[in-house]
């Protein structure tokens, strides 16, 4: 990097990241932080206003702004097509500030940009029609206002596969948009242990007036390792499905083996009735090898449906003179 742009670089990490010392600077553009005077005190002589204190480091003195950026066609597209896919799964806040900040993005840019703008959102297209999971109300934004605030929360949720909602404690941390609806994720009191929080599953909230600071505790990545010491369900899969149960492997996917007759894949088998629904969407093209006990649930849920079924299942004698 030569010296123009690392200066440059230089007063946009001023500008991101407010107090800097000179030994941050040093190692994020790899340089002596004797050079890192130099350029400071260059950035000075031209005229912008850097404060210095001892033992804080320097930052840019209040009501200095870099000039507007300049984008290329590529840069200025990506911009519009990520404002265009928040807009339609947020709060009416947000969705309003990506309104605004699309319309300025199209006021700047030069008519040959916005024709390449144009073009990008013909040709690459966000899908629309699951706008409904977005919750209702104000409830993205006042999540947005507890997670800052560090609050903990009452929540009345509906876990899968327990009939009735269950209140828990939980200690927010942040949202994250996945598979078309919004997520809460959240240290639980209850499981002691980070967990994800289907919004549309929570059929009340209330924010407590205790406080908590952010730890080890709320990374979902020490927790990774929460599969392991489970029993192991085996899962031999026919060959013309295999494609499409890889891109639908449910959370306890642990590993893929190679067998005769089809590729097995084995889950850590937390509870059994977390596999029992996925299996059956599948319906005759799997098979359970393992354990017995899974086996044997699978083949009576098979058993009720088929009584459900009987007389269509049953053929009438006609129908059987017919064949």
């Amino acid at each position: 990097m030569n010296r123009t742009d690392r200066l440059m670089a230089t007063l946009l990490e001023l500008q991101a990241r407010g107090e800097l010392r000179a030994e941050d600077l040093a190692r994020r553009f790899e340089v002596s932080v004797r050079t890192v005077y130099r350029d400071l005190d260059a950035l000075a002589e031209g005229g912008v206003p850097i404060a210095a204190a001892p033992g804080r480091g320097y930052w840019l003195m209040d009501g200095y702004f870099l000039p507007p950026l300049t984008f290329t066609a590529d840069e200025a597209a990506t911009l519009a097509l990520g404002g265009a896919f928040v807009r339609g799964r947020v709060d009416p806040e947000l969705r309003r500030a990506a309104d605004e900040a699309l319309r300025k993005l199209d006021a700047v840019l030069p008519s040959d940009r916005r024709a390449a703008v144009d073009r990008w959102r013909r040709e690459i297209r966000f899908p629309t029609e699951d706008r409904a999971t977005v919750p209702d109300g104000t409830l993205l934004a006042d999540l947005r206002t507890v997670i800052r605030a560090r609050a903990v929360l009452r929540i009345l949720y509906h876990a899968p596969r327990r009939p009735d909602p269950e209140p828990r404690e939980v200690e927010p941390v942040s949202l994250a948009y996945v598979l078309g609806a919004w997520h809460l994720t959240a240290y639980c009191r209850l499981r002691r242990a980070p967990r994800i929080f289907r919004l549309d599953r929570i059929d009340r909230w209330d924010r407590q007036p205790e406080r908590f600071e952010l730890g080890e505790r709320h990374r979902i990545e020490a927790h990774e390792d929460r599969l392991e010491g489970f029993p192991e369900a085996r899962v031999r899969v026919d060959p013309a499905v295999e494609r499409w149960v890889r891109e639908r492997q449910p959370f306890p996917f642990l590993r893929e083996e190679a067998a005769d007759g089809g590729p097995v894949f084995v889950y850590a088998l937390r509870d059994e009735r977390e596999l029992v629904p996925w299996l059956l969407g599948w319906g005759a093209a799997v098979e359970v090898l393992e354990p017995e006990g899974l086996r044997e649930r699978l083949a009576a849920e098979a058993r009720a449906i088929l009584a459900r079924y009987a007389p269509i299942a049953a053929p009438s004698l006609s129908d059987r003179r017919l064949a």
